[in-house]
């Protein structure tokens, strides 16, 4: 699948350097409860940051991350086992053994005065370091409930526009699109994006979401740069994201929520959530 240098499917390489941070602060915006015990699709998942953080922190019970680039979903995997490493342990909970109400003051300061120091009072690491990652090799994965990560999350190449995956079988509860309908409209024309909107429409139940950051209007005509065949499509499109709306109730969606913007520069982008009537 598509691994050129130019990134013409918005398949950037190191495209999370450029937008660093420990957690995505588009997921912020979405409610609480959006992704927790559902299973999620994350269309254009790049590197996994997204997918992982997802499967990891916000509760899904399973997540599915799809890129049409090769090379993007072997980093995924990697990410995968990076994040999984650096996890830190569960909280320990022998090691606060609650007072009782019979125990005079005496008693309970000396349950105090026992209680065990915590590791990380006395500086010694309660999880793997990303120093012995690089030095040593990630850590094994053990096996332990599909519901919990890293075995909730998994990855696959294809162009999910056009070509099916397995797990699509099962339907999904979420389906994430971060900065992605730009490439797949100026790959595929109008058609395509209906098609997308289309089949993230049949893979949700009523009720299901849709989680959509729109890249505006402007920023096409930096992208169709990369790429003759880009320009050409260019030419002949009608749509614009200001019609996303109204596309997406012609396939079963209700009225968007606008959830906010957030991001720096180019990366302050609208995120919008569709709910399947």
């Amino acid at each position: 699948m598509s691994s050129s240098s130019v990134p013409i499917h918005g398949n950037y390489h190191g495209y999370y350097a450029k937008r660093p941070s420990v957690n995505d602060p588009r997921l912020e915006l979405l409610p609480p409860s959006t992704f927790a015990g559902k299973r999620v699709l994350d269309v254009g998942c790049n590197e996994g940051w997204v997918s992982c953080e997802i499967a990891q922190s916000h509760g899904a019970s399973r997540v599915v991350g799809v890129d049409i680039d090769d090379a993007l979903v072997r980093g995924a995997w990697r990410r995968r086992r990076t994040v999984w490493s650096a996890q830190g342990p569960p909280p320990d909970t022998h090691d606060s053994e609650p007072e009782t109400e019979t125990a005079g003051p005496s008693r309970k300061r000396k349950r105090t005065e026992d209680a065990p120091v915590p590791r990380s009072a006395v500086g010694e690491p309660d999880y793997f370091p990303a120093s012995c990652a690089h030095s040593l090799g990630p850590l094994p994965i053990p096996h332990s409930a599909p519901e919990l990560f890293p075995h909730n999350v998994s990855f696959r190449t294809a162009d999910w526009v056009n070509e099916p995956i397995p797990e699509d079988e099962g339907g999904y509860d979420v389906v994430l699109a971060f900065s992605i309908t730009k490439w797949i409209h100026l790959n595929g024309g109008d058609s395509a994006l209906t098609t997308f909107f289309a089949r993230v429409s049949s893979v949700l139940q009523p009720g299901g979401q849709f989680v959509v950051e729109p890249q505006a209007w402007d920023t096409y005509r930096k992208a169709k740069r990369m790429d003759k065949r880009l320009r050409e499509t260019a030419q002949g499109l009608v749509l614009r994201p200001d019609d996303f709306p109204r596309m997406l109730a012609d396939v079963g969606f209700g009225e968007p929520l606008r959830l906010g913007s957030v991001g720096e520069g180019g990366f302050h982008r609208p995120v919008d959530l569709y709910t399947k009537i």
